[in-house]
């Protein structure tokens, strides 16, 4: 019966762990660490959908735990507090009575934004990235408010149940068809920045940066999992926008837009920082790990556009910024004892290339079928260049945390 309990209760936590967004590996250890903290070796398999962990209480008896993983979220405070009351259980090996209380201590103590704020990040997060691509003030501020409307729209959609294909479908159109009427009206001058700026809120960065850690760690039926869903949001983004462009090319002539301005490195500071900030909120990041997961953010940024300004290469600026904020993330992670992900996923977001999947839809529109190929090749190239700087850098860390532990175990 004791073994059942304990059974049940690393269960729930694996469960809270993968539904708030956790990567496939910390939701398998957590469980493994958890059930072997009472001598109870288990057999745990996940996969994005499904949470499978079998035990042997005693010879010729075997006892499964099945969840249906539903619709993730992009929690990451709550994956920092059910990983550390993992750690809690692993260290104190409390009985079940207060295990499970502790358990219901960690639910209890989720924070979440509410929809104001939840609105103002959408807003920020639109303003801040659209001055990356090159928009003016008036620009940015109509990026913000195509980044609302996203944000209107995708809550709506959540309410209702809607899938994350289709919520990112209805929520990419009015988005793009916002920015090309601003731009009929006469008040947005870069409609490319405004909507690139706003797009960027549908990206999936949290699924995108998961993928690349489950195939790190060897979770490759994960990785894949999650790459097919990177792929249909992609093509969900892409006809979201390509519809806009055709619906407004209809209504108001084809969308247009100025040159996009040049800023210095150093005036990408503030831009980045707004942007980082409300792409934290909408991650559910609290506290001071929120201004670092920007700061993150931030040097990365300015690692790429130094790289690139300095070697006219931006593969090698997406790699080398790429390496510092899977570095970044995995020293902070081991100072804070807190997940990596949290760090990883708002330090590299500047990087995700929006811009390849805008232009690539563009080029689509227009019939220009060889701008169209060697886009989208290009950007595919961009992220296969961000899921190799992940892998160097967290895989170098990894080995030199296993080595420094071995050599501990062999003086003592």
């Amino acid at each position: 019966m004791e073994h059942s309990v304990y059974l049940d209760l690393a269960v729930d936590v694996g469960y809270a762990l993968a539904m708030h967004g956790a990567e496939t590996f910390r939701v398998e250890e957590s469980v493994t660490r958890i059930l072997l903290a009472y001598g109870i070796e288990s057999e745990v398999f996940a996969i994005p959908n499904c949470l499978h962990v079998c035990i042997h209480p005693s010879p010729g008896q075997t006892t499964v735990r099945m969840k249906r993983i539903g619709d993730h979220g992009n929690d990451l405070d709550s994956v920092e507090l059910f990983s550390g009351l993992s750690r809690r259980i692993c260290a104190e090996k409390p009985s079940p009575e207060e295990a499970t209380r502790w358990l219901e201590e960690t639910r209890r103590k989720q924070r979440h934004y509410n929809l104001p704020i939840y609105l103002i990040a959408h807003f920020l997060a639109g303003f801040g990235f659209s001055f990356l691509f090159g928009a003016n003030f008036v620009d940015g501020l109509c990026s913000g408010l195509c980044g609302v409307a996203v944000g209107i729209v995708n809550r709506l959609m959540q309410n209702l149940g809607a899938n994350l294909f289709f919520r990112t479908l209805a929520a990419s159109f009015p988005m793009a068809l916002l920015a090309y009427a601003l731009q009929a009206l006469g008040l947005a001058q870069n409609p490319d920045a405004v909507t690139i700026g706003a797009l960027m809120l549908l990206v999936p960065g949290l699924l995108i940066t998961n993928a690349m850690r489950d195939i790190i760690y060897g979770d490759t039926n994960s990785g894949i999992n999650r790459l097919v869903q990177v792929l249909l949001i992609a093509a969900a983004i892409v006809l979201g926008t390509a519809a806009a462009w055709n619906c407004a090319a209809a209504l108001w002539g084809t969308p247009s837009s100025t040159a996009a301005i040049d800023y210095a490195i150093w005036e990408h500071w503030l831009p980045c920082i707004i942007g980082c900030i409300g792409f934290a909120i909408l991650f559910n990041i609290h506290g001071p790990g929120l201004l670092l997961c920007v700061l993150g953010g931030v040097i990365s940024w300015s690692i790429y556009l130094l790289v690139c300004r300095h070697t006219g290469n931006d593969f090698t600026g997406y790699f080398l910024s790429t390496l510092f904020a899977a570095g970044y993330a995995e020293v902070m992670a081991r100072i804070r004892k807190y997940p990596a992900i949290s760090y990883l996923v708002v330090s590299m977001f500047p990087m995700i290339p929006g811009a390849g999947v805008y232009y690539t839809m563009r080029h689509a529109v227009e019939g220009d079928m060889a701008l169209f190929a060697s886009t989208g090749m290009h950007t595919a190239a961009i992220a296969g260049t961000l899921a190799v700087g992940i892998l160097i850098a967290s895989t170098t860390v990894r080995l030199l945390s296993v080595w420094r532990h071995k050599r501990k175990a062999l003086r003592s």
